[in-house]
């Protein structure tokens, strides 16, 4: 029976990376591949999923009132390959789960795990909940230490301690940080605000 996949990292994980190779592995193997991702993730264009060094592919984008299930082309596809999963709707999460079980088509969610503020996002809460895989990708803090949570800045570059669950941004806007840097650098700026 196919599987629910969800491979989540903090920002910076190769994430993107990871979704682009993997579908280059199954089409190396004469798999025909599924590219989603939903359609608020529009850092590169919106019909295409790019990772930061420099892999990129077409994709289908999918808006928030999308049903996977009747866009989803059974019959024509191996896999399903989704990126940016963590902005997915419950009820697309929950199409991906009927797929992978009653179509027996392997679905693979690449995405964040939490929020700026450590809060799950709800496709990543929906997946953690159905997936019957989940992997961390793992990286780095600037301290060495391994990185766990998705710290946002803002154009000043102080750390973000109040605002929006979805603010879409890159390395400008975001990095990962080990637990202690991003509790350090919390402090100081609730400190800072109070003086």
């Amino acid at each position: 029976m196919a599987k629910l996949y969800f491979k989540f990292g903090a920002m910076n994980s190769s994430k993107t990376a990871n979704a682009l190779m993997t579908k280059f592995n199954y089409e190396e193997k004469g798999k025909k591949v599924w590219l989603i991702k939903p359609a608020i993730d529009n850092r590169d264009g919106v019909q295409i999923i790019k990772s930061r060094i420099g892999l990129q592919a077409p994709c289908l984008a999918l808006k928030t009132d999308d049903s996977i299930m009747q866009m989803c082309p059974h019959d024509e596809i191996d896999v399903i390959i989704c990126d940016e999963c963590q902005f997915l709707t419950v009820e697309q999460v929950n199409d991906l789960r009927v797929i992978a079980t009653d179509f027996d088509i392997p679905v693979l969610c690449f995405g964040l795990r939490a929020d700026f503020l450590t809060n799950l996002f709800p496709g990543s809460k929906r997946l953690f909940e159905l997936a019957d895989s989940i992997a961390e990708i793992k990286s780095i803090c600037k301290c060495g230490a391994k990185a766990t949570v998705n710290a946002r800045f803002n154009e000043k570059g102080e750390i973000q301690v109040e605002g929006e669950q979805v603010f879409i941004g890159g390395n400008e806007s975001y990095e990962g940080l080990c637990w202690r840097c991003y509790h350090r650098m919390i402090l100081e700026r609730q400190k800072e605000r109070r003086s």
